[in-house]
């Protein structure tokens, strides 16, 4: 039962959990590595242009920044 309370406790708190529906603005959450997403690490993104901001969105987990 031990081995099953470790493996619970080390389930990376360290991850930040990011509302998926929120656009995020850039100059508050800049990159923390350039160019991915701070929520999957991915580099792939979907761009467009909505009233008036360039919006940057993961392709694959959904997170959205304004640029």
């Amino acid at each position: 039962m031990e081995n099953e309370e470790l493996l619970e406790s080390n389930e990376q708190p360290d991850i930040p959990q990011y509302d998926l529906d929120k656009v995020y603005l850039f100059t508050e959450f800049p990159d923390k590595i350039s160019g991915r997403c701070d929520n999957c690490n991915k580099a792939h993104f979907a761009s467009s242009i909505k009233n008036g901001s360039f919006l940057r969105k993961c392709t694959n987990c959904g997170m959205t920044k304004s640029i």
